[in-house]
């Protein structure tokens, strides 16, 4: 899951996500990074928890351009964003995976 979002940060919808975020093509970058950072932190039973919690505080912190972008009906791939109430649902589910993730859970 982190991977495949991972993954928009540098192909062809580069330009979509950095729309999300004015002028901050570095923030879309860095954030590709951490998702594929904490990904591989995942898995890794030393750094798993870590990895789980930084995950869910990017995607809170992420959240805003989600935001930004649902408002100002931007598009990604030549496709609008998902509204608002289904943007918010995709975040819901991805932290709940996360969460769902940690060794306690596992």
């Amino acid at each position: 899951m982190l991977l495949l979002t991972a993954s928009a940060h540098w192909g062809k919808n580069r330009s979509d996500l950095i729309r999300m975020v004015p002028r901050r093509d570095w923030i879309v970058t860095a954030t590709g990074l951490l998702e594929i950072a904490g990904a591989i932190g995942i898995m890794i039973p030393a750094t798993s928890y870590t990895a789980c919690v930084c995950l869910v505080v990017l995607l809170i912190a992420m959240f805003p351009a989600n935001v930004y972008a649902a408002k100002q009906k931007l598009t990604i791939g030549g496709r609008p964003v998902p509204k608002l109430f289904v943007r918010s649902l995709l975040q819901v589910v991805f932290i709940a995976a996360i969460i769902f993730s940690l060794p306690m859970f596992g």
